[in-house]
């Protein structure tokens, strides 16, 4: 009877250090398995992550963030503000027209000779203030057109290379 009870108390040890060297390894496993999910996303807990809802304004932030957008949405606003930026006078008679982005350049086109005049005399001003809202060095310089007339090719005394109704631009 000891001879049995000796290797069965030796065996007993053998299996139950087995045991739970098996079950150690699952513990481990499972918890490179949290891990692993918590670095790809799989799971949630109770901290934020990438998968939690966010406000819209602050989904559209990060997008434009991301893809490199951030002059062209502040030029694009910018058409949209005209008026709040420049003031109720100038953005009667002159319209944001065009923005290239590679020159830092912003066409505006006036509805007369005289206010294509006058903002040309304010672009030092005027670019400074565009500065101020979309940041610096977004909008160097501003290129002013002056009135869009359509081309008259008709009447007899018709000067060579005039473009205009009357008006006296280019």
């Amino acid at each position: 009877m000891s001879e049995g009870s000796e290797s069965s108390g030796v065996d007993l040890a053998r299996v139950a250090l087995r045991a739970a060297k098996e079950q150690a390894r699952k513990r481990g496993e499972q918890v490179r398995e949290k891990r692993e999910a918590r670095r790809h996303g799989l799971r949630s807990g109770a901290r934020s992550d990438g998968r939690d809802p966010v406000p819209l304004g602050a989904a559209l932030n990060r997008l434009i963030t991301e893809r490199g957008w951030e002059a062209p949405a502040a030029v694009g606003g910018v058409m949209g503000r005209w008026p709040q930026i420049v003031g109720p006078d100038i953005a009667a008679h002159c319209v944001p027209k065009q923005y290239v982005e590679a020159d830092a350049v912003l066409t505006v086109q006036c509805d007369s000779t005289a206010w294509a005049t006058q903002l040309r005399l304010l672009a030092r001003q005027l670019v400074a203030r565009l500065n101020h809202e979309l940041g610096h060095g977004t909008v160097r310089v501003i290129k002013v057109l002056g009135p869009d007339a359509p081309v008259r090719g008709y009447g007899r005394l018709r000067a060579p290379g005039s473009r205009g109704p009357g008006d006296t631009w280019g």
